[in-house]
């Protein structure tokens, strides 16, 4: 069944400072629980299997050596991805990105397995520990982290209207003359180039929709899919169908709401 709304223009929202890192909060938060209940089921794999020998001889202990390992390399990984790496940069390098968690962890991951294992066992906390369970324990931080690289949360990358006075958003500078000052509708990722979707036409510029959005800041919108951002004022018609929705621009172009971003728009009152 097809459900069609239609939309006026609506005026932008502000973000405030505090909306700003309250938002980056709850998706923060979001991740962690995804990337700790993947990470969970990992840790009860280990224990039944009893990997690398570690938690104990019987399996209540493993479970629960190993779900407070996980839990702990989980917390710690993702503040550092979100708050110490610094995202701008890093994102555009993934595999540098898990290189630099995973270098930051380990040290101290091996020394809460070494000093839980002294524990359990019980033997001596020693160089000749760390020594031995260092090998799996940058073994596991690695797999971990990257685990949490392929299930990291996948929220749209929400840009906000500007505050009043301030400079208009970097990527207008890059319109094409044709297009300059022109409504920017939509932009849509084509290979290695983007469509500009505008209220004088289209046209398509050489660059990387990840780089565009960052500098979209100034204008209201949202990443609706992996191939589009969408001006939230450009919305005219929300059309949905078997859970995906559809977004009618004024000149009729359609942008796709992908499924993993489908709830949080709506959560936002986008339709």
């Amino acid at each position: 069944m097809t459900d069609r709304q239609a939309l006026g223009p609506r005026p932008p929202s502000v973000a405030t400072e505090s909306q700003v890192g309250a938002t980056r909060f709850r998706q923060v938060v979001a991740s962690w629980l995804r990337i700790l209940a993947a990470a969970s089921v990992v840790a009860v794999i280990l224990a039944i299997s009893g990997g690398f020998g570690a938690g104990g001889s019987t399996l209540i202990s493993r479970v629960i050596y190993w779900l407070a390992l996980v839990a702990l390399g989980a917390t710690a990984g993702v503040l550092l991805g979100a708050y110490v790496v610094p995202s701008d940069w890093f994102s555009k390098r993934p595999i540098l990105s898990w290189s630099v968690i995973v270098v930051a962890l380990s040290p101290p991951m091996i020394l809460a397995v070494a000093f839980v294992q002294s524990v359990i066992v019980p033997c001596a906390f020693d160089l000749a520990l760390l020594w031995k369970v260092g090998p799996s324990t940058i073994a596991t931080t690695a797999a971990l982290c990257a685990l949490s690289f392929l299930i990291r949360n996948r929220d749209p990358v929400v840009t906000h209207a500007a505050a009043p006075n301030a400079p208009p958003p970097r990527f207008r500078d890059r319109l094409p003359a044709k297009l300059v000052g022109a409504d920017l509708w939509a932009v849509e990722a084509e290979d290695h180039y983007l469509r500009l979707h505008t209220s004088l036409g289209s046209d398509l510029i050489l660059m990387r929709l990840g780089d565009a959005i960052a500098e979209l800041e100034g204008i209201e919108g949202a990443r609706t899919h992996r191939s589009w951002w969408v001006a939230r004022d450009a919305v005219r018609r929300v059309e949905r169908d078997d859970g995906r929705a559809l977004l009618h621009l004024p000149d009729g172009t359609a942008a796709p709401v992908s499924r993993a971003y489908s709830k949080a728009l709506r959560a936002a009152g986008w339709f």
